[in-house]
């Protein structure tokens, strides 16, 4: 992907790798848009990068995805990058009666959220010369971490999702990554904030950036190409391989 001259729109972009993401686009010359649901969280990011504009969106609300999405389509008719990042993240015991809330509320943001603001711009941004679409997963996605079986479910999900809208758009404009953080330093939790395994923040923008410039449809950093390539080798060709099957059917 290009990483200057686009319009941006990053997902829970008021902290954590969003934020990050956000302030590396900005300062590469990108129109970058920040959105998520904290309005006060979301204008000190923006404040703090003049040139930044921010929109208030709750991805778990299907109401508030399709009328943001009209309203940054005539706003802003140059967009064509949208970063999924929003998500929450919490701790659960799926060995015991679920909590039909946190069910909800983790799937419908952190995979419903992806999935309708998606649909919601996709034919926008298939009118777009070049045009990006970056789902961001998890390496929670290839393994679970039983104690937040929730949010790995819908990270595995998301990265299902994201190998089919890739090959459904593999003839269009629009390019799909899959951006699949391992752990690294974020407001999810608290322990990923404190937690001396998780890879720096920094570390981890450094190192993803310069992945983005290259056209590879799954962005890993070293630590989690690793795991990636032990888990799951060669999920991106063999998914096209296997689809073409029955495309040609």
């Amino acid at each position: 992907m290009k990483l200057d001259g686009n319009t941006i729109l990053i997902t829970g972009g008021s902290s954590g790798i969003g934020r990050g993401l956000a302030e590396h686009f900005h300062r590469r010359g990108n129109q970058v848009i920040i959105a998520g649901r904290r309005a006060s969280a979301l204008n000190e990011v923006a404040d703090a990068n003049p040139g930044m504009h921010a929109v208030h969106l709750d991805v778990s609300e299907p109401e508030s995805i399709r009328k943001v999405a009209a309203e940054l389509i005539a706003k802003y008719p140059a967009l064509n990058v949208v970063v999924n990042n929003a998500g929450v993240q919490f701790a659960d015991d799926v060995g015991q009666p679920l909590d039909e809330e946190l069910v909800t509320s983790t799937i419908a943001t952190n995979l419903l959220g992806p999935l309708r603001l998606n649909s919601a711009l996709i034919a926008h941004l298939r009118r777009q010369p070049v045009a990006t679409i970056i789902n961001v997963t998890s390496m929670l996605g290839y393994a679970p971490l039983a104690t937040t079986a929730l949010y790995s479910l819908s990270k595995a999900a998301l990265r299902s999702y994201t190998l089919s809208l890739r090959y459904q758009l593999r003839d269009s404009s629009v390019t799909v990554v899959d951006l699949s953080p391992p752990y690294v330093e974020s407001n999810l939790m608290e322990r990923n904030r404190t937690d001396p395994r998780a890879m720096p923040l920094k570390d981890y923008l450094d190192e993803v950036m310069p992945l983005l410039a290259t056209d590879t449809p799954e962005v890993l950093v070293e630590r989690a190409k690793i795991r990636a390539d032990a888990q799951r080798p060669n999920e991106v060709t063999v998914t096209h391989e296997f689809n073409d099957i029955f495309h040609s059917v």
